[in-house]
């Protein structure tokens, strides 16, 4: 039986569709629809390095300049979202300094706003003109 896929808009391929790709594609429509964040503002499977160690984001979202503004970790619906997931994108801030993380297994996501030195809690997720207006 050949393997499923699904059209990826930011990759421009179909990718394998796997539970974490799954949710990696229904975010992609919650940025583009829900928070007006262009598509061309976008890329996902981005390769960064923390250190000498590679890592690579889910998705990252830009500003009007190609600074990272955004980073989203996507889990499997299966995981938990704990403070390891929640470190795990702080983590990869450590090589992008964004102003916005995301974490979401599909059905709980979690967003943070930088604030000082760390992160804090958001009720709502902002739009793409709110967050660039506030960097």
């Amino acid at each position: 039986m050949p393997e499923q896929t699904v059209w990826d808009p930011l990759r421009r391929k179909d990718v394998a569709l796997t539970p974490e790709e799954e949710v990696r594609q229904w975010f992609i429509t919650v940025l583009r629809d829900g928070m007006k964040i262009p598509e061309h503002m976008m890329m996902s499977e981005v390769s960064l390095k923390v250190g000498a160690k590679p890592y690579r984001a889910d998705i990252v979202v830009y500003d009007r300049t190609a600074k990272p503004l955004m980073v989203v970790e996507c889990k499997r619906p299966d995981i938990v979202l704990n403070q390891a997931v929640i470190d795990q994108a702080i983590r990869y801030n450590r090589a992008l300094d964004v102003r916005y993380i995301a974490v979401t297994n599909g059905p709980k996501t979690f967003l943070f706003a930088k604030e000082g030195d760390g992160f804090v809690f958001m009720e709502k997720a902002p739009m793409w003109e709110e967050m660039i207006c506030k960097q």
